[in-house]
């Protein structure tokens, strides 16, 4: 009876685990397939696309990139939102961090203040001070530059970085920061040789999700840059697809030019942002 009831369990974990394992073998198919589809189109030309959509490519055509990358312009679009991208994020995580360190660690009036004025401009969408931000920037001579961009940029994503990060920041045990003190640390010396290195799981998180969205950010792009040498990626894009209206290969490698950095840091940072989403308190 024993032995019947271990086999029955046995089999029931047996099941549950493979139903486990399908549903997520499922969802890893139905989330890479789109971007292998894109992959393969990217290497393929739009006659042998429209003879079969979903074909494996027989012949690689690498030239299509050197193509995108040289002839359409894709090398200063890729420069120019790398620059604005880059600084951007960086601004944001070392300050959005200061500031989370400052409001979780640090109890002085006007704290909560600050904290819930940050969280609201979180709540009301960002595009209701896009002709605010026109006039700003025409103003101080930033219209069209990429320091402009840059600074519109970091005030858009420096809220929820600190919202983000001051939850993480506030559950460090204050031990650490009282034997820090005890050792004769300086707040600064606190804030980057303890609260960084113990809280860069979630800024990590900030980091890829800060990236994504700042790297595909469009709107404000679009409205606040209009010269055609000072493009960022998203502009080029719908700029390129006008010239290829037709040409869908091309497109497709041009949307793999774009996507190619997000994948590239997502895998950097992929272990950080699990740790970063996943942890509900600091050992």
């Amino acid at each position: 009876m024993h032995a019947s009831n271990s086999f029955g369990d046995s089999a029931s974990r047996l099941l549950r685990q493979g139903g486990l394992m399908a549903v997520i073998v499922l969802y890893t198919l139905y989330s890479a397939m789109p971007f292998v589809w894109l992959g393969s189109m990217s290497l393929r030309t739009t006659s042998e696309i429209s003879a079969a959509h979903f074909a494996w490519p027989q012949t690689l055509h690498w030239e299509k990139f050197r193509v995108a990358w040289v002839d359409s312009n894709f090398a200063q679009y890729f420069w120019n939102s790398t620059l604005v991208v880059g600084a951007a994020v960086a601004i944001v995580t070392l300050f959005g961090a200061a500031a989370a360190h400052c409001l979780a660690r640090y109890n002085f009036r006007g704290n909560r203040l600050v904290y819930f004025t940050l969280f609201s401009s979180i709540v009301f969408p960002p595009q209701i001070i896009l002709i605010s931000l026109f006039q700003v920037l025409v103003e101080f001579d930033l219209y069209n530059t990429r320091l402009g961009l840059t600074l519109v940029y970091v005030g858009l994503q420096l809220p929820l970085t600190v919202y983000l990060l001051e939850g993480f920041f506030a559950r460090i045990p204050q031990d650490l920061f009282d034997a820090a003190k005890i050792d004769g640390y300086s707040d600064f010396e606190i804030f980057w040789k303890i609260v960084l290195p113990v809280g860069m799981p979630a800024i990590a998180t900030t980091i890829i999700l800060n990236f994504i969205q700042l790297w595909n950010e469009f709107l404000f792009a679009v409205v606040l840059v209009s010269e055609p040498g000072l493009r960022t990626l998203p502009i080029g894009i719908r700029a390129f697809m006008g010239d290829y209206f037709q040409d869908i290969g091309m497109i497709a490698t041009g949307m793999m030019i774009a996507i190619i950095p997000v994948v590239i840091v997502y895998a950097f940072f992929s272990e950080k942002l699990i740790q970063g989403m996943t942890a509900g308190a600091v050992k």
